[in-house]
């Protein structure tokens, strides 16, 4: 990998006995100290941006996932309702439903268990198991959700922060030029 800043010394150029340089900045040769302190400093800012889209991906599947067990969650609220209340009956049986088959591979590419009876029916014992397994893994994915939404909003600050260090950082070699020139006279 090149070097992002390279300084070279330009043989014979001294302006009041100072030294002067070219920079070969992200290996193009002949940018000025300008071109080199903007690549170094917006390089931190695009490092952090980065991060920042790694860790938005992150949040966007959590979130899906959240979706998607909420989802299960209302088939499971669904299938309940379709089962005798008066009846004390764990083994009673929801109406025949395909949802609930959906719901079950839902829960099984996330890692949480659904089972089922007869196919396309669940019990009253399975569904209330099954809702608590689902509002857990509901409850720890939010935990897991909100963590990632703050570590997400520090990088965004950290990247704004960057950028703004990178701009002050270019304003003040520009204002360093200008006022050099008007001393000289030019």
């Amino acid at each position: 990998m090149a070097e992002l800043i390279k300084p070279t010394e330009i043989a014979g150029g001294a302006v009041y006995g100072v030294r002067q340089m070219s920079y070969a900045v992200d290996g193009v040769s002949g940018q000025d100290y300008g071109a080199a302190l903007a690549a170094a400093a917006f390089k931190e800012s695009v490092a952090i941006e980065t991060s920042a889209s790694a860790y938005a991906e992150v949040v966007r599947q959590r979130e899906k996932k959240i979706s998607d067990l909420g989802d299960v969650l209302a088939v499971l609220s669904k299938a309940i309702a379709t089962m005798n209340p008066k009846s004390n009956d764990t083994g009673k049986k929801s109406d025949a439903d395909n949802a609930l088959i959906t719901a079950k591979n839902t829960c099984a590419s996330y890692g949480v268990t659904l089972s089922l009876s007869d196919g396309n029916k669940i019990t009253f014992k399975n569904a209330q198991t099954g809702q608590t397994n689902v509002q857990y893994a509901l409850d720890k994915e939010d935990n897991n959700l909100q963590q990632d939404l703050i570590t997400l909003r520090s990088y965004i600050t950290k990247r704004d922060n960057a950028y703004s260090t990178a701009a002050r950082i270019i304003d003040k070699f520009n204002n360093a030029a200008s006022n050099t020139i008007g001393n000289i006279g030019g």
